[in-house]
Parts: C-alpha cells; sequence; structure tokens
C-alpha cells in the first residue's frame, strides 16, 4: 500500500515518505513472444539499497543519542547502522536530518537555495526498512515484467520520468514537509500499464477483466493515500506520468503489420499502428511537454497549488471526525 508519512505520522521533523505495495494483473501477452533479459530494475533495487545502507551510516544514530534512556537508538548491536528512536522514526530508519543532508525533496531548498537535484535525489531515498521492502518488492513484481515485455530503455524511461513528475506535483501542493521515496515512480509503472492496455486493446484477450482488475488495484492505492499523513501528490504526478508515457512508448504494432514485414517490396503493407496510437501518442506528449513546462515553471517561482486549486488538497487527505489534515 502506497505511503507517504508526513510530521506526527512517521519520521520526525517533517518528514515524508511513500512506500507502495501491490500485484499486477494477469500476464495476457502469449507466453511465446521474445522476453527481454531483465536487469535495470535489479539493478534499481540494489541501488536504492545501497542508498539506504550509505544512509544509515552517515546518520550513526548512537553518536545522537549515547545512552539516554528516552532516546536509546534500536538494534544497538548493529553499531552505526543502528536505527532511530521509534518516537521518532517508527519505520526503522535514519532521522530527517539525515534524509534532508543526503538530498530529501524540501520545497524551500529547492525554489529558495536553487537545490533543484532534490527532485531526482529523494527518488532514491527511503525512510526505513519497512518503507524501502515495501518500495523494493513493488518495484520487483511490476517492474521485472514490464522491462521482459519493453526492454530496460523504455521502463527505465517511464520509471525516471514518473518519479520526477510526483517529485514536482508533491513540491507544489506541499510546502511544510520533506519528502523520500520511489512511489512516484512506481506509480508511474502501473500508470504505464494501465495505458499500455488501452492503447493494445485490440490484441488483448480477457480485455474487460484485465482492465476491472488494474483499476481496482490502482484505485485502492490512490485511496489509500487520502489518509492522514500522507502525501498522494506525489502518486497522482507519477501516476499521470507513467499513463501518459504509456501512450507514448508502449504502443505494439498491429497484428496485420507484423504478418506483412516480410513481403517483397512494392507491395502495399498497412500501417505499423492504428490511427488510434497515433491520436494517443500526439495527445501524450503534447500533454507531457506542456504538463511539466507550466508546473517547474510555477514551482520555480514559489507558486502554492493549493492558491490556484482550493479543492485539490482533498487529494491527499480527507479530514473526518478521528483526524485532520492540518500537517499532512
Amino acid at each position: 500500500m502506497p505511503l507517504e508519512d508526513a510530521e506526527r505520522g512517521g519520521v520526525k521533523n517533517r518528514a515524508n515518505y511513500n512506500g507502495h505495495s501491490t500485484s499486477s494483473p494477469p500476464h495476457l501477452i502469449d507466453e511465446t513472444e521474445t522476453q527481454w533479459t531483465s536487469w535495470l530494475v535489479p539493478m534499481f533495487v540494489v541501488a536504492n539499497i545501497a542508498v539506504f545502507v550509505v544512509a544509515m551510516y552517515i546518520n550513526d544514530c548512537p553518536k545522537h543519542f549515547h545512552s539516554r534512556l528516552e532516546g536509546r537508538c534500536v538494534a544497538r548491536f548493529l553499531g552505526r547502522f543502528s536505527f532511530e528512536p521509534l518516537r521518532d522514526n517508527p519505520l526503522f530508519g535514519p532521522s530527517s536530518a539525515t534524509l534532508e543532508k543526503l538530498g530529501a525533496l524540501q520545497w524551500d531548498k529547492v525554489v529558495h537555495k536553487h537545490q533543484g537535484w532534490r527532485l531526482i535525489t529523494c527518488i532514491w531515498l527511503h525512510a526505513g526498512i519497512i518503507h524501502l521492502l515495501a518500495n523494493m518488492l513493488s518495484l520487483i513484481f511490476i517492474g521485472i515484467r514490464l522491462e521482459q515485455q519493453f526492454g530496460f530503455v523504455r521502463i527505465g524511461i517511464i520509471y525516471l520520468i514518473s518519479g520526477f513528475g510526483g517529485t514536482v506535483l508533491s513540491a507544489l501542493f506541499n510546502r511544510n514537509n520533506i519528502s523520500v521515496g520511489a512511489s512516484g515512480a512506481l506509480f508511474g509503472l502501473l500508470g504505464a500499464m494501465l495505458s499500455e492496455l488501452l492503447t493494445n486493446w485490440t490484441i488483448y484477450t480477457n480485455k474487460a477483466a484485465a482492465l476491472l482488475t488494474l483499476i481496482f488495484i490502482i484505485a485502492i492505492n490512490l485511496a489509500i493515500g487520502i489518509l492522514p499523513h500522507v502525501d498522494n501528490f506525489a502518486h497522482i504526478g507519477g501516476f499521470l506520468s507513467g499513463f501518459l508515457l504509456g501512450f507514448v512508448l508502449l504502443p505494439r504494432p498491429q497484428f496485420a503489420w507484423l504478418d506483412r514485414r516480410n513481403i517483397p517490396a512494392g507491395v502495399n503493407v498497412k500501417s505499423k499502428y492504428k490511427p488510434y496510437q497515433y491520436a494517443l501518442w500526439l495527445i501524450s506528449v503534447v500533454l507531457l511537454v506542456a504538463g511539466f513546462t507550466v508546473s517547474l515553471v510555477m514551482l520555480f517561482q514559489g507558486k502554492n497549488g493549493n492558491d490556484r486549486c482550493h479543492w485539490c488538497h482533498y487529494l491527499s487527505c480527507v479530514p473526518t471526525s478521528r483526524w485532520n489534515c492540518d500537517e499532512n
């Protein structure tokens, strides 16, 4: 389940985190098709784990707390790799100060201190072991299958741009929290799965079942994002980016073109893609370019997305009698 913890529910000092856990819909393409060897997604997993280890090494919890009873590190036998006290970080990870030092997303530093690189570095940071495991398991289950079908270049582009899109939208709507995590990129892969199904609709079997299954998975994960202490804007931004990128990068040639590509020259061959696939490609490219351009201009001009959309905060948290969203 996607999570992005804020000040009161997770890492102390206004730290957001995002996690993701889901399953993918049934594989509908014929199993006899050519399969790529998945290596990029495993490399992403290794890179995320390596960054977390480095973060724990730099954090050095015993150096903060020494032997105070009320603030003892967790798993002290790990030495400098021990975790922050659970009252500060219930996810078994480093402090917010360490995450901020290493590149967590923070609006003030991105806009006023010109540290735009945080829009990328925050994707590789995780708030704790629980957070890391949730994201990496999801990446393995979703990403490896997609990479096997479409290759490392296209899936790598979708993962990275979707993660960037999630952080940009998060920065536009969240000014008081820091944020880390890869769930924007993971939602991008989910979005790409949905658009891939739609743009390649004619070559699939059991279309309705696959579509309903995927929509249900996406809806459940996005719905969890409206709980308190959850920054759902990173999820939405990543999902929209991946959804549009799926139309651009993941269309499959129609069967008629595949059957006739080896016929003699001079014989009329049907177009590689259907007209609606070309139309979706063009619309998606325009929306991607326009969306990123407008969002980045607004961000670096210091605009607050909530000023332009007074109801959008409900997309990230819906207040109830049991909680409020003042510090989400």
